[in-house]
């Protein structure tokens, strides 16, 4: 039996675990907010301390970004972090993740760094308007960012980005050349530690208010798949990665632009559980375990749904074909993702069809992305 820790105790972590008890794959899972080392799926205290899960594990991964740096170089200290504490550190910081999709020559939106209100004015005048403003730290499902489209909004806009920056050590604002895209895709790939890559399909994403609401996997030979693999393959050899990580694009007249990188599994990939040969959490711990990567070719046409701030949908759910839910074990909070359905069909069509079909059960402001 494999043992492995995850860093974060969350939905990701409990999927990870589901995908890895087939393989003997002992997953548990440390929870930063109260210090205990649980059961990912029962929360039952597994270990007396970090330090001894630190030590009698096989493997350590993170399922988010935002985690202290002591922890993640303690963890690394040990030999068994992957993918590595730099690559986390990217996800989790803009700064660095820029400087890293830099270095490994992918191609990436125009931005200037911002610590005072000059470096604003700077911004503008290299980047021009109309500007996408983020916090370096943290931010995340459409926090923390801005939108400056005309000058005259700087002194409505600074205030807010100016207490942004105090409230936090070491925090800046990176802004962004606005990019006009036609829409959103990410791909999801897996390298493990002799360098073999698996990639999935391309998925389409649809957010909704920052939060991303569908995603679809792309069926067929897209001629952005060559160029998003390609993208892939330059950073996680660059990092020398090892497990899942996820790369968000915009596509721009059919030329990718990296938007962000996620150094983990991610919600627009958990389509891969009922759509993908081998599921995302599965081929993160097979490359975190040093086990070969499996198969991630496209099954049938898949899509899948978050559902946010709600613990329940109507039975009729249950009963419709393809369809297949995934609750966290969540306490109800408004906004919260508190579970997914993946829809699958054996055609783009009847996957269509059957979108609407489900769209017709459930509640348009609380499915927005649905067609309907």
């Amino acid at each position: 039996m494999n043992n492995v820790l995850v860093l974060g105790a969350g939905q990701l972590a409990r999927m990870m675990a589901l995908a890895g008890a087939p393989l003997n794959i002992n997953v548990i899972a440390y929870d930063v907010g109260s210090d205990k080392v649980v059961h990912p799926l029962t929360l039952q205290v597994m270990a007396d301390s970090l330090a001894q899960a630190i030590n009698e594990v096989d493997a350590i991964t993170a399922e988010f970004e935002h985690i202290p740096h002591d922890i993640l170089d303690s963890c690394a200290a040990r030999g068994k972090f992957f993918p590595t504490p730099d690559a986390i550190k990217a996800g989790g910081d803009r700064r660095l993740e820029k400087a890293l999709l830099d270095n490994a020559g992918v191609r990436n939106a125009n931005y200037h760094v911002i610590r005072e209100r000059a470096d604003l004015l700077t911004a503008i005048e290299k980047i021009g308007l109309p500007l996408v403003l983020k916090s370096a730290l943290g931010g995340y499902d459409g926090k923390g960012q801005w939108r400056l489209k005309e000058s005259t909004q700087i002194d409505a806009i600074w205030p807010e980005m100016a207490q942004c920056i105090a409230d936090s050590a070491n925090q800046a604002i990176v802004a962004e050349q606005f990019i006009p895209f036609q829409r959103e895709v990410s791909l999801i790939g897996a390298r493990n530690r002799s360098g073999d890559i698996q990639v999935f399909n391309l998925t389409e994403n649809i957010h909704t208010d920052g939060v991303l609401s569908l995603s679809t996997a792309i069926v067929g030979d897209s001629p952005l798949q060559a160029q998003a693999d390609d993208m892939f393959r330059a950073v996680a050899n660059s990092l020398d990665y090892v497990g899942v990580l996820a790369i968000e694009f915009f596509d721009l007249n059919g030329e990718l632009l990296v938007n962000e990188i996620a150094p983990r599994v991610h919600n627009s990939g958990h389509w891969t559980q009922q759509g993908a040969e081998t599921c995302q959490f599965e081929n993160h711990l097979r490359a975190v375990c040093d086990f070969p990567l499996g198969n991630t070719q496209l099954t049938r046409p898949s899509a899948m749904i978050n559902i946010l701030g709600l613990d329940s949908v109507p039975d009729a759910v249950y009963a419709q074909e393809g369809c297949h839910v995934h609750w966290y074990g969540k306490e109800k909070r408004a906004g919260r993702k508190m579970g997914h359905i993946n829809v699958c069909a054996d055609t783009p069509e009847q996957l269509q069809y059957r979108l609407i079909m489900l769209s017709s059960l459930l509640d348009e402001n609380d499915f927005p992305a649905l067609p309907r």
